[in-house]
């Protein structure tokens, strides 16, 4: 997801005992996805779309310091004044910032020069969280949430990393489990029908991207029970799927021609040229006809879409199935580890909804009626960005446990592809 820390619309205080729970579990989590990695490994740049892992360690920490510990600890000095200008990133009223595309250059600071710089801050934080005040504890939450998607990016911007190198080293050692071979038949599910609420609204936290609540209607559809798995992508290649003008927008038409592109993204073609193994952060494996199909663009999920006679859902329809079921209930990323996906779990019902993959939708991110950003730097992210993207849905098996929810928002432009993005499919009736 891209980096957009923002105003939270958070109703309820959390404890303090709470907070200081949360504030430490998710610094400490941030430092163990690193343990696999060298400094080199830190310190690399592969396209202007990502950073360097070690740039998002030093980020998240620079936004406890600049809105939280800058305003709320009288005493408290910089650990280095020339860090702003490094870490701070999209944030105009913060000032002067690096380039994005050339966050690769930082050679410095040090993995281990990071690592004390957010000792220095979190040892700050500590004594803000002795008695936060309401607005201190608010800002402190969302960074929380804010560090917590840029755990996902370190993520999946190692994982584009690591596939540029013909060695295709693995960030962590193979966990996957032996599944069975044949994914379920493809099912339908009812949608909601009429006017339905959708959109963050009550108690809990949320970005402000997310609301307000409101009333939308729905025509009557159906929404496939599991997401579009590798051997069904597979069927669509076969048929000439990336060569059939029909099936795709003007756009991607001419992207998928200019950057010739024939599978998803982290497919390997094998000694008889077939496509036979896919990268992942457990390196190359064999690619399972089973598991849903990853790392595809809007243009590709979209002509996917139209080769099976179908569509995307629309973010309402999305959400509307997705309220009522357990957002924790997926496979995510946890322990310092992701496994990236799994099969689709042998019940009834909608499945896979949340975690394995972020899910392409039909819709615009634009503003909810009555969207208003926050004043200040803190509202910069996300209105500045409603232009040109469209919204994801579901989180994925790189999000961290607990981080989602049926109205949380992603966003990214339609080719983009090397986030852990998939499909499922919807139908008018």
């Amino acid at each position: 997801m891209m980096d957009r820390a923002t105003a939270a619309t958070s109703r309820a205080q959390l404890p303090g005992s709470v907070l200081r729970a949360q504030f430490r579990h998710v610094r400490a989590y941030s430092v163990a996805l690193l343990k696999n990695l060298s400094d080199a490994d830190a310190s690399a740049q592969s396209m202007p779309d990502a950073s360097p892992a070690k740039w998002h360690l030093a980020h998240t920490t620079w936004f406890f310091e600049a809105f939280v510990l800058r305003d709320f600890l009288a005493d408290y000095r910089l650990f280095d004044t020339r860090l702003p200008y490094l870490f701070n990133s999209y944030y105009e009223a913060e000032g002067a910032r690096m380039a994005r595309a050339s966050r690769g250059l930082l050679t410095r600071p040090s993995i281990a020069e990071i690592i004390s710089y957010r000792a220095y801050v979190d040892e700050a934080m500590e004594r803000v969280l002795e008695d936060a005040s309401p607005r201190a504890a608010t800002l402190i939450e969302l960074g929380c949430h804010h560090e917590e998607q840029h755990q996902e990016l370190l993520l999946t911007d190692i994982l584009h990393l690591f596939a540029q190198n013909p060695l295709a080293p693995a960030v962590w050692q193979p966990t996957r489990l032996r599944q069975a071979d044949a994914p379920s038949p493809l099912g339908w599910v009812r949608g909601r029908e009429g006017p339905i609420d959708v959109g963050h609204g009550g108690a809990g936290f949320a970005f402000d991207c997310e609301g307000p609540r409101r009333t939308q209607w729905l025509q009557p559809h159906t929404l496939a029970d599991r997401l579009v798995t590798n051997g069904e992508w597979r069927n669509f290649i076969d048929d000439g799927g990336y060569q059939n003008v029909s099936l795709w927008l003007s756009d991607g038409w001419a992207w998928a021609r200019q950057n010739l592109i024939e599978a998803p993204l982290y497919w390997r073609r094998g000694n008889d040229e077939g496509w036979s193994s896919q990268f992942g952060l457990d390196g190359l494996t064999a690619i399972d006809p089973a598991e849903p199909v990853r790392h595809i663009s809007y243009y590709e999920a979209d002509a996917f879409a139209r080769w099976a006679e179908a569509r995307l859902p629309t973010e309402a329809e999305w959400e509307s199935a997705a309220e009522s079921l357990d957002p924790s209930e997926g496979t995510f990323a946890e322990a310092a580890e992701a496994v990236c996906p799994r099969h689709a779990p042998n019940r009834p019902g909608l499945r896979q909804v949340f975690g394995d993959l972020w899910e392409w939708t039909a819709t615009a991110f634009q503003p909810h009626p009555g969207f208003r950003a926050a004043s200040g730097a803190i509202g910069e992210y996300n209105g500045k960005f409603m232009s040109g993207q469209l919204v994801l849905k579901g989180g994925s098996c790189a999000t961290p446990r607990g981080h989602m929810r049926a109205s949380y928002r992603n966003f990214f432009y339609p080719h983009q592809r090397w986030q852990f993005t998939g499909l499922r499919l919807a139908k008018d009736i």
